[in-house]
């Protein structure tokens, strides 16, 4: 009991502190009990370790949002990579169910926190979009190869003049025939038989009237005799379009088409290219 007053006593002893201002004003003193300074500086440390706690869990809030705002930021990245894949997936399944090269090539459309390795997945996302899209213009070049390549009739009717060595049907003299002359009522359409670009269309001498279409890879097709002609230099056409129509224009004996087929700047045989291609 004896020790709880002497305690208590010390702790509500006054100690005075002398503050001097730097005026001209007379110093002054305050009393403060003893134990009035020990909470005063027990408070100062728990406000000041407070403070140090809400700093520490500020830069902590940034870091993470930093963080957040990141893995954001490359999971949005990926998603628009994956979604790329998926649609590349679906177009190559679309492709390749339709069995046949041809339907291949016809349909083809040329018109990316915690324990993942972010980077390493972006890599290898990258080279798959990159092993894709060799893929998509492989297929692309070889749709533009196909869609060049002349194909099929360009008029129904009967052959009456091969491709080859051939008696002139009007001098009778052996000539190099270099085209194939098809047969058919005058007035009947003449479609081309590729997608290409007229370079030629108008009256040539003894053709006639005479279409010439550039296809690209090498490829022209040439279509004489014609009645008229149905399209312009510059046109733009495509496979099935109607560009003449049959006559007998130039040196003919009656109504019929001449067809050439030219490949790197030689005639070649039409019948080839009318019949078995793949």
């Amino acid at each position: 009991m004896h020790k709880m007053r002497f305690l208590l006593k010390k702790a509500f002893t006054p100690i005075t502190i002398m503050v001097i201002p730097h005026s001209n004003r007379k110093p002054f003193n305050l009393k403060i009990p003893s134990v009035g300074i020990f909470i005063s500086i027990l408070l100062w440390f728990i406000g000041t370790g407070y403070v140090f706690s809400i700093a520490i869990d500020t830069l902590e809030y940034y870091r993470m949002q930093e963080k957040v705002q990141y893995y954001s930021g490359q999971f949005m990245e990926m998603k628009t990579t994956m979604s790329a894949l998926k649609k590349a997936e679906a177009e190559f399944r679309k492709l390749f169910s339709l069995r046949s090269k041809e339907k291949v090539l016809e349909n083809v459309d040329t018109s990316d926190s915690g324990s993942i390795d972010m980077e390493a997945l972006k890599q290898q996302i990258k080279k798959t979009v990159e092993d894709v899209g060799d893929i998509k213009d492989y297929l692309s070049q070889q749709r533009d190869l196909y869609m060049a390549t002349p194909k099929g009739w360009p008029l129904i009717g009967n052959i009456t003049s091969s491709y080859g060595k051939r008696k002139h049907p009007k001098t009778g003299e052996e000539d190099f025939h270099n085209g194939i002359d098809v047969s058919a009522p005058p007035g009947n359409p003449v479609t081309v038989t590729a997608d290409g670009i007229v370079s030629f269309s108008g009256w040539n001498g003894g053709s006639g009237n005479l279409v010439v279409v550039e296809h690209g890879f090498g490829y022209s097709t040439f279509y004489a005799h014609n009645k008229m002609t149905a399209v312009k230099v510059g046109q733009r056409v495509k496979k099935g379009d109607v560009v003449s129509y049959v006559g007998s224009t130039g040196n003919t004996t009656g109504p019929h088409l001449h067809y050439e087929v030219w490949k790197n700047g030689s005639a070649v045989n039409p019948k080839s290219f009318i019949e078995g291609r793949n």
